[in-house]
């Protein structure tokens, strides 16, 4: 739950003591219809088959709640998605219900299995179990056979579906037999050439929406079987009916295609249920566009997906984010109509809140500086026992060899003190955190302050990235803030890779992902790439939210 206040900087206020995001989707909050209920709602077609439709549904699902998460494969998730994520898999467990996980495989010419593998992977890692898998493409035969049905039918729920020779503009005459005959299934006519359209306007008065597009392009699951492929104003209406889903939950901008669905569910006589639409979340800072970060990738901008700068799902994985925090996030923006566009140092709060419960404490110095103590109090080294967390001993202790040679930041010295330096200097003793000792310029005294250290050996090889934002205006997409475009907007020093830091032996064996807090420099998260005798971290987020945001 969230309790804490926090000032979203462009959306207002984000509000204090904001409820948990399954108490924001349980019951009566939203105002959504209750399952077989689909014709109380607001612009619901009733027709006259639309009760026993109803009723055969209540049958098969037995009154439960069922939602689904339909990610096109063609990319890795993005913070957005979480939200959606959160919202389709939180409604259904916050009312007890199932949620699908289908993949909206309708364009094979951008989809690949990895992407299939991430979009799952992404939804497991938020803490979801999708009550099924399944594919548009599942469906691939039914859905051609309710086009054909279409056709026979030449009057539906507002119009007729109708194929069209489209090298002009499109014409409501052509004729039927085109489709009909499967002249466009067996490959009669090129891509681009024609298509099926269906007879209906738009919301947004976009006239007779594409249903069905010719594609030479094999498909990853049915392979060379279909040179047509249906689209998604077509499909997902459709698929929806056949899952029985009792609440199609999705982003604003496919208000305008509620008619479409409304239209198509009626025409066929078929299960309709109910599309809901709710803000999309958005992130300054940033670009989320799957093409735009191909871009990124393709130009050498970021490494991959899963680039720590990036605000992936992967991303943010790897730079180290718990998914509590991702989810804690969705809760603090809420449950709204109107799209949200967020700060990123808010979502970086919600990542220090868990992390300084999650993470062990752990030292390290960036920029080390050699320090020999010349009277060290033992003929070999000495076992320090250092808290994993200094507010709760009980949480356990991990050991650090103390040794005449240590290492401190080289910022922690200096040869001149100014007024109020507390560091070591000429003069000016420090005690060593956890030690117990007190380090001088040349003697050991027992005053003074705290020095940070860590201890020499293996720890010496160690890569520490420091990400930064990835670019340097808050929207690097808007051409009246970036008139260059967003690939001009990249930050050069987004990230800097500090090769000669040391972290103590402790975190040696630690796995990738595990976390830590370094202290006095951040919390920062074991990357992937991290080998025996090398270890890679990347930084999450500073202790403290950085004075300048940007």
């Amino acid at each position: 739950k969230v309790r804490r206040r926090l000032g979203t900087g462009v959306g207002g206020e984000v509000g204090t003591e904001t409820r948990s995001l399954l108490e924001q989707l349980r019951g009566e909050a939203l105002k959504f219809h209750k399952p077989g209920e689909n014709y109380k709602t607001e612009g619901y077609v009733v027709t006259p088959n639309t009760m026993a439709l109803l009723k055969h549904h209540l049958t098969i699902t037995g009154g439960q709640v069922r939602t689904r998460f339909p990610p096109e494969p063609n990319g890795i998730l993005h913070i957005g998605h979480a939200k959606a994520i959160n919202f389709n898999f939180g409604y259904a467990k916050a009312n007890g219900g199932v949620c699908f996980l289908r993949y909206d495989d309708t364009n094979p010419e951008k989809e690949e299995e990895k992407y299939f593998t991430a979009i799952r992977e992404m939804v497991e890692w938020l803490g979801y179990q999708p009550y099924a898998v399944t594919h548009a493409s599942d469906y691939f035969d039914q859905l051609y056979t309710w086009a054909l049905e279409l056709i026979r039918r030449r009057v539906c729920w507002g119009g007729v579906a109708v194929p069209c020779h489209s090298r002009g503009s499109p014409s409501r005459s052509c004729s039927l037999r085109y489709f009909w005959l499967g002249d466009m299934r067996k490959g009669k006519f090129g891509e681009g050439e024609a298509t099926l359209r269906m007879k209906l306007v738009m919301e947004d008065g976009k006239m007779d929406p594409v249903a069905y597009r010719v594609k030479f392009t094999p498909h990853h699951r049915t392979g060379d079987k279909w040179c047509i492929y249906p689209t998604y104003d077509y499909t997902h209406c459709l698929c929806d009916s056949i899952e029985h889903i009792t609440h199609s939950l999705c982003t604003k901008e496919f208000q305008a295609r509620r008619s479409s669905y409304f239209w198509l569910c009626n025409a066929l006589d078929v299960y309709c249920p109910v599309q809901w639409e709710y803000g999309r979340l958005n992130l300054l800072y940033t670009v989320v566009s799957k093409r735009k970060i191909i871009r990124l990738v393709e130009t050498g901008a970021v490494r991959d997906w899963d680039d720590p700068r990036l605000f992936t799902l992967t991303a943010l994985r790897r730079r180290g984010f718990p998914p509590e925090a991702i989810n804690n996030f969705c809760a603090r923006v809420g449950v709204t109509v109107a799209q949200a566009t967020m700060e990123p140092h808010l979502l970086e709060a919600c990542v220090r809140e868990v992390l300084n419960e999650q993470a062990p404490r752990a030292m390290a110095v960036l920029e080390p500086l050699k320090v020999t103590i010349t009277n060290f109090p033992a003929l070999k080294a000495l076992e320090v026992l250092v808290p994993n967390f200094p507010a709760d001993e009980s949480r356990g202790f991990h050991k650090v060899p103390f040794q005449p040679t240590v290492y401190i930041e080289e910022t922690d010295f200096r040869e001149e003190v100014d007024k109020g330096y507390k560091r070591l200097a000429p003069g000016q003793p420090v005690g060593l955190r956890h030690a117990g000792y007190v380090i001088a310029v040349q003697n050991i005294i027992k005053v003074g302050g705290s020095g940070h250290w860590a201890p020499p050996g293996k720890a010496a090889i160690v890569t520490l990235g420091r990400a930064l934002r990835a670019f340097l205006h808050k929207n690097p997409e808007d051409p009246s803030e970036v008139p260059g475009g967003f690939l001009s907007d990249l930050n050069p020093d987004s990230l800097r890779v500090v090769r000669s830091a040391l972290v103590d032996s402790s975190v040696l064996s630690a796995r990738p992902f595990d976390k830590f807090q370094f202290e006095r420099l951040g919390y920062f998260s074991v990357d992937p790439d991290s080998e025996e005798g090398k270890m890679v971290f990347n930084r999450t987020v500073t202790l403290k939210e950085d004075p300048g945001k940007a």
